[in-house]
């Protein structure tokens, strides 16, 4: 019952109102396409200067690591360190948030979430919801940091490999929103896929 994702669940009826939620504002192949700074993946000229992009959210499973492991998936490492330079973990500016490792319902007692930072060097969330409903939770970490210069929601993206969590969330909470289409492993999941 631990993993049911009533948030997924419930928020999933608001696509039948607005179903660009689960549209991401740019899509990679996969981590390591990820563009350093990340505001090189939304266009080029205009569009690109009206980006303002202070801090990212990552996704775990499936997206930099293999599902169910508290690492970094070994091809994404150099990636993963230059992401970590740009956008500064001790600065506020980089953080893991997970359905699985941090979600008090899965890990209640953190024991996932804190190998998974002592493993790469990043905070993870500690939250009550599960994606896409804890966006909140998000901005009050970002409140609680504001080395990171974040003080509105635009000025996160939000990077996932799921587009009916990761990427309705970044659209719910008004973030910019990566997907990674192909993940570490093919997952041939009806959510996570179009």
């Amino acid at each position: 019952m631990s993993n049911l994702n009533l948030s997924g669940t419930f928020n999933v009826f608001k696509l039948l109102f607005n179903p660009s939620l689960c549209l991401p504002h740019a899509a990679v192949s996969s981590f390591n396409q990820l563009p350093i700074p990340v505001t090189r993946a939304f266009g080029p000229g205009e569009k690109r200067t009206r980006v303002d992009i202070r801090a990212i959210v990552l996704d775990k499973d499936n997206c930099f690591a293999k599902a169910g492991k508290n690492s970094v998936h070994d091809e994404y490492k150099r990636h993963f360190s230059s992401l970590m330079k740009t956008y500064e973990p001790s600065r506020g500016r980089l953080l893991i948030v997970s359905n699985s490792a941090g979600t008090t319902s899965v890990d209640p007692s953190a024991r996932d979430a804190n190998q998974l930072e002592l493993n790469t060097g990043v905070p993870v969330l500690l939250h009550n919801g599960k994606k896409p409903g804890c966006g909140p939770e998000i901005m009050e970490y970002f409140r609680k940091h504001p080395e990171s210069g974040v003080t509105h929601p635009s000025q996160v993206c939000i990077v996932g490999d799921r587009l009916f969590t990761d990427i309705m969330m970044a659209n719910m909470m008004g973030s910019w929103g990566i997907w990674i289409r192909d993940g570490v492993e093919y997952d041939q999941g009806v959510v996570s896929r179009p």
